[in-house]
């Protein structure tokens, strides 16, 4: 696959604040994790400088947007409420947003309540691993803030998603969940959605690839596709690895994402997948000018 513009559609740019954000080039949104126990970093970044300079370092490294999330959703995760979210959120949010005025920061949670106080404090989008299903209100909040909104699939909840999670026709199943949650997205009004598939989040390792391998079949209405891959477990579960000897693995899989049509990743390693997305791109570019 050498020519890129003959192989995908041309993807619905997004509106952040005032700005729009085209995916001419693949985009690179940095993890921020404020959580105890997240299953890569959890703990890492837990006072005023630490956020700070892991923001400094992303944006360095070429992030396009930082994502900051306060609840661990790894297999098993323990449960936290709306108010310790929100403790944990706001302030490194709103020290951030006046560290860094200009730079896109994207609110990583479920709950309609905290996404709309985050956006009311600064953030410019919502990024929902239950895709809606676990907080009714979220879409109306999504609709009533106007902000860019990240359509993740995701099969049960965090707490029991591996226990009987998808084994076969992934694909078809979250292309039918896109096209069925988008459609009532446009109906309220809300123009800019992303669409995360959702890996690891209750499918099997065979799953996951066959998402890999398939995911610019499960995209709609030319929305732009988000991978979240990074040191996942359909990483170490190949190659044997932990999560913070996965690297590597991180890279070839961001690689395949990119290749197959992802336009977002987002990721711990920022400088690395800046790093990927550059020579994909050289590579794309090599192949049209070569014709």
């Amino acid at each position: 696959m050498t020519d890129k513009d003959t192989s995908f559609p041309k993807i619905r740019a997004i509106h952040l604040g005032e700005k729009l954000m085209d995916f001419s080039t693949p985009k690179i949104m940095g993890i921020l994790n404020l959580t105890p126990d997240s299953f890569y970093d959890g703990g890492k970044f837990d006072r005023e400088e630490r956020w700070i300079a892991q923001t400094h370092k992303m944006l360095d490294e070429g992030a396009d947007i930082i994502d900051l999330g306060a609840v661990s959703t790894r297999p098993g995760a323990g449960e936290v409420s709306e108010k310790q979210e929100l403790e944990r959120l706001l302030p490194p949010l709103r020290l951030l947003l006046t560290e860094f005025p200009n730079v896109p920061f994207s609110i990583d949670t479920y709950r309609s309540q905290v996404a709309q106080q985050c956006v009311e404090a600064g953030a410019c989008m919502i990024n929902d691993i239950s895709g809606g299903n676990f907080d009714a209100q979220m879409f109306q909040v999504i609709a009533e803030m106007k902000v860019p909104y990240v359509l993740m699939h995701i099969h049960g909840t965090p707490q029991n998603m591996q226990r009987h999670p998808v084994s076969q026709n992934i694909v078809p199943v979250v292309r039918r969940f896109f096209e069925e949650k988008t459609a009532a997205l446009y109906n309220m009004g809300v123009e800019d959605v992303i669409l995360d598939p959702g890996f690891g989040f209750g499918k099997t390792l065979k799953s996951n690839y066959e998402l890999l391998q398939g995911l610019n079949v499960v995209r709609t209405n030319n929305l732009p596709l988000l991978a979240g891959i990074s040191r996942k477990s359909m990483i170490n579960k190949v190659l044997g690895t932990k999560p913070a000897e996965a690297l590597n693995g991180t890279t070839v899989v961001h690689t395949l994402a990119l290749m197959n049509g992802a336009n977002i990743l987002r990721v711990h390693d920022v400088k690395e997948a800046h790093e990927t997305v550059k020579i994909i791109e050289f590579y794309h570019n090599f192949g049209r000018s070569s014709k």
